[in-house]
């Protein structure tokens, strides 16, 4: 179970404390649904951006620029694929027909690793069921609601998922997981949240926003493209296999289903941890380090994600 939620202040009428203030609640209060990790996606300075961290909401600190007017959201609670490896973790970046986006999920895809074999997806070191919705995605020549809905007919198990591109359109892909959509028509303003409550609660917590909105509901099979503009359209899927029962079950992942299977899943995260190591101080020279700094600091208690976090922001 995790939580989705977000801001698209198309007429960029919010101040950046409001929309910073907007998205700290709506992150908060989504942590009844997973703490493990928490991240965003925005566009700012011409390319898309991704802020995430093996961390709780409370604890994170958003700084959005000016020019960050969409955002989009996730709070994870950890299934498959360890949340302390920030690169399981969402929003998860992807690039098709060269366009940048990034990709946030919520539920359980249970023939991930199925689709894996059947399609030949290459390679990756996340292991985080959602990311083969990215991968599928990849395979298009372009991100639109056709490409959209062949990638959600394709997914068992449960989901709800929302797309950002580089261009500042965000789609929601409405399956058989919650979501709660509203729109303030003044100030040009639409905020979503998994559920009712997290919305209710979050809205609550800023004050600011006037009781006046409209409440968008989407059916499962629908899809939800929202551009830069506020401008809506839909689309759809074929959600039979959202009601499949073959597939729906713990004991069908290889992270559950006894200690065969419990032994199995610390194997993978022993070798997750392992490449994770080794691709650090594959680059470690760039940022000026040797590969022996980087055996000091695991030495000295970093982890390997605390590492990567050196790297590029600094301690």
């Amino acid at each position: 179970m995790c939580s989705l939620f977000g801001i698209l202040d198309y007429r960029q009428r919010l101040s950046v404390r409001q929309r910073t203030q907007l998205l700290s609640a709506l992150a908060k209060e989504s942590e009844e649904r997973g703490t493990d990790a928490t991240g965003i996606a925005y566009n700012a300075n011409g390319r898309l951006h991704i802020f995430k961290r093996p961390a709780a909401a409370h604890t994170m600190k958003f700084r959005l620029p000016q020019e960050a007017c969409f955002v989009m959201g996730h709070t994870r609670m950890a299934t498959q694929g360890n949340a302390i490896f920030n690169c399981n973790n969402h929003p998860f970046p992807g690039e098709v027909g060269g366009m940048d986006f990034a990709l946030a999920h919520n539920g359980v895809i249970t023939n991930d690793f199925l689709l894996e074999q059947q399609l030949r997806l290459p390679k990756s070191r996340i292991r985080t069921d959602s990311y083969v919705i990215v991968r599928l995605l990849e395979r298009q020549k372009e991100l639109s609601k056709k490409s959209l809905a062949d990638a959600a007919e394709r997914l068992e198990g449960s989901f709800t998922f929302t797309v950002l591109t580089a261009q500042n359109s965000l789609y929601f892909v409405k399956g058989n997981n919650p979501l709660h959509l509203l729109h303030w028509k003044n100030p040009g303003l639409y905020v979503y949240a998994s559920t009712e409550e997290i919305m209710e609660q979050a809205l609550s917590a800023v004050r600011f926003l006037s009781k006046e909105y409209e409440v968008l509901k989407l059916r499962p099979g629908e899809i939800l493209q929202i551009d830069s503009d506020g401008t809506c359209s839909c689309g759809e899927f074929s959600a039979a296999r959202l009601y499949q029962t073959k597939y729906v079950s713990w004991g069908y992942s290889p992270w559950f289903g006894g200690a065969k299977n419990e032994r199995r899943k610390n194997e993978i995260v022993k070798n997750e941890q392992q490449m994770y190591i080794r691709e650090l101080k594959a680059v470690a020279s760039a940022y000026g380090f040797s590969m022996e700094d980087i055996d000091h600091m695991l030495a000295n208690g970093l982890s390997p994600a605390e590492i990567e976090e050196f790297f590029f922001c600094g301690m």
